[in-house]
């Protein structure tokens, strides 16, 4: 792994705890509690590489409809897993992206409280999507624009991408430069549709209470062996890299 080219964006998709524990004869929730430790451990070895930003894909928007002795469990392990120690420990910045209306309101306070608490901390920055999807970010961010150009503030012509990515609920943070997903499925489940336009995409069978540094470093591994083109040609990325090295 080269120590030089290290992703300033990884994004994760966080799947597997529910068919680990199920594998394990365990209760589903018991995945979800696992799952918290590689979160930590995670987070860690990202600070260690020098990464900037790092979006958890925590709960979506369609979870609110699984059973609701699991929906309470996975709230209530938000606010006993998620303590100011692991941000502290890392000087770690934690933010928040999703429909923040739809959370219990202990929930709701505990997160923003953490947001406050962490927001001078500049090592990195861990944004948790909960209650979130693309869908209901990119509706509400079409909702916030159209407001302002209902109010005159600006010209249905003058939308831009720009427009779009400041109005999202993430725009605070660059596109992810490096999406991951644990657990075998390869599909994207509604996350960051907008932002992945140009992100490696990684995908592995390994469940995320599995998932170690180990994997983590593959991940960036196969990140590093692709060139990003962005539309160009090989030679046009070629040329660029020369005059840059020149």
């Amino acid at each position: 792994m080269d120590r030089n080219i290290i992703p300033q964006h990884i994004a994760i998709i966080m799947d597997g705890n529910g068919r680990w524990a199920t594998e394990q004869g365990k209760e589903r929730t018991a995945g979800h509690v696992a799952g918290v430790d590689t979160v930590r451990r995670i987070t860690a070895e990202c600070v260690r590489l020098g990464v900037k930003y790092l979006t958890l894909y925590a709960f979506s928007t369609e979870n609110w409809n699984r059973p609701q002795a699991e929906v309470a469990a996975l709230m209530n392990l938000v606010l006993t897993s998620l303590k100011r120690e692991l941000f502290d420990e890392n000087n770690v910045r934690m933010r928040m992206i999703g429909d923040r209306s739809r959370l219990p309101e202990n929930v709701r306070n505990a997160m923003e409280k953490l947001e406050a608490d962490t927001a001078s901390y500049d090592a990195m920055t861990v944004t948790i999507a909960l209650s979130y999807s693309s869908r209901w970010e990119l509706t509400d961010a079409m909702q916030r624009i159209a407001c302002k150009v209902k109010a005159g503030e600006i010209a249905p012509e003058d939308i831009t991408e720009d427009t779009i990515n400041h109005n999202l609920d993430s725009g605070f943070q660059p596109d992810p430069d490096l999406l991951i997903r644990t657990g075998g499925e390869q599909r994207i489940s509604n996350y960051l549709l907008w932002q992945i336009a140009y992100s490696e995409l990684y995908f592995t069978p390994v469940y995320w209470p599995d998932f170690k540094e180990a994997d983590l470093h593959k991940a960036i591994e196969s990140f590093q062996s692709k060139q990003r083109r962005y539309g160009k040609t090989e030679a046009q990325i070629e040329e660029e890299e020369s005059k840059l090295n020149s």
